[in-house]
């Protein structure tokens, strides 16, 4: 005879061995995607340090923060390469999914960068994994590309612009711990074919169906690029010429696009490639404290405050929904 009163609790069950292995076997890549948006608001958070004055213990508290998480997504991917390596080779052949492997390589430069002043030592190993690693990333990317026998134009979105991006990343902490003439030479890969890819997915969207619901949040990559290349150019040439102006500007008309369409992204669902806002959002903040620091004003001072904000309750947001969508175990389902 059962005596458990109605209002007695019932005992959540665990997780059973068959569901974990499920979780592990489609763990995404673009899980990666998490490490770029924290460390771009570590990153935003010590250039307002600089800047403005902020405490330095939020950035110190996010460095530790977005460490812990490289390690552990770095430990559960490479679980789930040697138990399931056929699951991470249909990745890497599947036409969408294959632009988000380099999100592994950008977030060791990432995390070069910000460990860039406390511990120069760590970030010059880590932005020599990251390089090498991207580099092999952007000429298998760019070999499937040219030798594909399955993309068509559906297929292109921002998503594209990542292993672009990364290009562009390397040069930040790179004229520092090698070689200037390296850093052009990467400098050099991520800004022509951010053009050409530019034009390519402005043709897609222009002229083609909409990008599908789960692929909208990508759209924010558009904002990547420009404001990468904008502190990276500043980086290689230290001047504020007529040239970074345009990169910035780009960048910030990009912004305000986006914005004007803020509702539209405000009513989609959850899902993992909502971290698509992250990382872009904070290249473009901290391109804003930058240009405050180059350009003393009122104006971008406030700009940048605002930016930073907005960064912070997005990333704020996103940490939550993507621990409620972890716990409702959508976020390693098969699609």
């Amino acid at each position: 005879m059962n005596t458990a009163s109605p209002t007695s609790p019932v005992p959540t069950a665990a997780p059973s061995p068959a569901t974990t292995h499920l979780c592990l076997e489609h763990f995404p890549i673009a899980f990666f995607s998490t490490v770029m948006g924290l460390a771009g608001l570590t990153l935003a958070w010590q250039k307002a340090h600089a800047v403005l004055g902020a405490p330095p213990i939020i950035s110190a508290g996010l460095r530790g923060a977005v460490t812990a998480l490289f390690i552990i997504l770095l430990i559960f991917y490479g679980l789930k390469a040697l138990r399931y390596p056929q699951a991470v080779v249909m990745e890497m052949r599947h036409p969408i999914r294959i632009n988000f492997f380099p999100t592994v390589s950008i977030s060791l430069l990432l995390l070069a960068i910000v460990y860039l002043e406390r511990a120069p030592e760590a970030a010059f190993w880590l932005w020599i994994a990251g390089a090498l690693l991207h580099l092999g990333f952007t000429l298998a990317i760019f070999g499937s590309w040219i030798h594909h026998t399955h993309y068509d134009i559906k297929h292109a979105n921002p998503a594209w612009f990542i292993p672009v991006v990364g290009n562009i990343v390397i040069p930040i902490a790179g004229v520092r711990l090698a070689s200037p003439e390296l850093s052009w030479f990467f400098f050099s890969i991520g800004l022509v074919f951010w053009i050409v890819l530019m034009t390519i997915v402005l043709y897609r969207l222009f002229f083609h169906e909409p990008l599908p619901v789960r692929l909208a949040p990508t759209l924010f990559i558009l904002l990547a690029p420009p404001s990468v290349g904008f502190i990276a150019y500043l980086a290689l040439t230290g001047e504020l010429d007529a040239f970074a102006r345009i990169l910035y500007y780009s960048a910030l008309f990009l912004g305000l696009l986006l914005a004007s369409n803020a509702v539209r992204f405000l009513r989609l669902p959850f899902f993992i490639s909502a971290w698509a806002y992250s990382f872009p959002l904070a290249a473009l903040t901290l391109a804003t404290l930058i240009m405050g620091a180059r350009l003393p004003s009122l104006i971008f001072d406030l700009l940048g405050i605002g930016l930073l904000a907005i960064l912070s309750l997005v990333v704020a947001v996103l940490v939550f929904r993507t621990i409620v969508a972890i716990q409702r175990r959508e976020i390693c389902a098969p699609e």
